[in-house]
């Protein structure tokens, strides 16, 4: 066996391994509040967040973060079903509570917001670190909504597909929203009005909910994916530099943030149509081989780049990137068979385990410098619950398992 064939099952068996490993971390875990799942965790000291650490400690609830955790738990259930009988039972009794809950924030006004007191009201931090209560979201939907849609989409056919339609109207709320210039990025700032009138045209909101139509055709709902070769085409034909194969943030700006260049293009390759366009594929292996090697070095992703320049813009490199680069960089391998995908998946493979990964407890420093890790959060404090790095080594693994049965099945002839 070639070391290159050798990497696909091992590859295979170890992410199996780190996910079922974070997943009964999390399941390990006391709960939050009222049936939230609890990462509340430093993950340079490993010492639990507590009251004395404010937005950080756990009077606060992050829907960003929960609505992750739902799809999340709900996908390994399925995955580890024929694999792991016991695993999979725990990961759809939490599943099915954190379903109930979620559903009870959404029903209130139709909408999931970022942050939640103790007392579950949707709160906001002003630059000071002053707790303000949010503007009711009215008509406009935010990053919290689009990850609390397409976790109550993927339960709901697991646990309960008579209310399925609810939550793909939801999603598709969320959708529309993106298209007509009602989402705001923003959420720490009033909802509507000001706020989203200043919002940049960045393709990070089409970039996330691309990430719904693989999640929906394993649901058996391909016929509610048409807009994503709509996002598809946006975010090539306003984003793309063709020079540099890079993506700006926004047309015409000079940032590229390079984790969500490779993000998007594998979240394009995991949408079925996709893969049958031969031209489409190449243009999105560039955007991975060109933001991957604009951006890393040493251990990490820088999180972004000047597209005029290439120079590396943030000192920050955090672990999220890499997983996502893994997936990319597998299901283009798939494709196209090149070098340069192989590579860049064993590179980003060595760089995530080698550097990020605690492996006792099954979680990743959030944030690393030229320095080492650092304490800076990405986005939530809240460690990842099985979504940046689960689901993205759980589209490897299906990547893995089937080149290695395609290269044993050669072998053997």
């Amino acid at each position: 066996m070639t070391a290159e064939n050798a990497f696909f099952p091992e590859a295979a068996d170890r992410y199996a391994s780190a996910n079922a490993g974070t997943l009964r971390w999390m399941l390990d875990r006391p709960l939050l509040g009222a049936g939230f799942l609890n990462t509340k965790v430093n993950s340079l000291t490993l010492a639990d967040y507590g009251a004395a650490d404010g937005l950080r400690g756990p009077d606060y609830t992050y829907g960003w973060i929960q609505g992750r955790g739902l799809e999340a738990l709900v996908t390994h259930a399925a995955f580890f079903e024929t694999r792991d009988a016991a695993l999979s039972q725990r990961l759809d009794d939490a599943g099915r509570s954190l379903f109930a809950r979620i559903k009870e924030l959404q029903a209130r006004d139709g909408h999931v917001y970022f942050r939640y007191d103790a007392g579950l009201r949707p709160v906001r931090a002003d630059g000071d670190g002053t707790v303000t209560a949010q503007e009711p979201a009215g008509d406009v939907f935010t990053y919290s909504d689009a990850f609390a849609a397409k976790g109550l989409v993927a339960a709901a056919t697991r646990y309960a597909p008579e209310e399925r339609p609810g939550y793909l109207r939801y999603l598709a709320d969320v959708i529309a929203a993106i298209e007509d210039g009602r989402f705001q990025m923003s959420e720490e700032k009033p909802l509507g009005g000001e706020a989203l009138a200043g919002e940049p045209d960045d393709f990070g909101p089409r970039m996330i909910l691309l990430g719904g139509a693989g999640m929906l055709e394993r649901c058996g709902l391909s016929d509610h994916t048409a807009y994503a070769q709509r996002f598809i085409d946006h975010v090539i034909k306003n984003h793309l530099d063709e020079k540099t194969g890079l993506l700006r943030n926004v047309p015409g700006g000079d940032e590229c943030n390079v984790g969500h260049g490779i993000e998007f293009a594998g979240f394009a390759l995991d949408h079925a149509p996709v893969r049958r366009n031969a031209a489409l594929v190449a243009t999105l292996e560039r955007i991975l081989i060109a933001s991957f090697r604009a951006s890393f070095a040493e251990c990490g992703l820088h999180l972004t780049v000047s597209v005029s320049s290439g120079e590396k813009l943030s000192p920050y490199r955090p672990w999220w990137s890499l997983p996502e680069t893994i997936r990319t960089a597998a299901l283009c391998h798939q494709l196209t068979g090149s070098a340069d995908s192989l590579a860049i998946w064993q590179e980003a493979d060595s760089a995530f385990f080698d550097h990020y990964w605690r492996g006792a407890p099954a979680i990743a420093y959030q944030t690393r410098t030229a320095d080492g890790p650092t304490d800076y959060v990405p986005a939530t404090p809240d460690l990842d619950p099985g979504y940046h790095t689960g689901l993205s080594l759980l589209a490897a693994i299906r990547v893995a398992e089937a080149l290695s049965t395609s290269h044993t099945a050669y072998a053997s002839r």
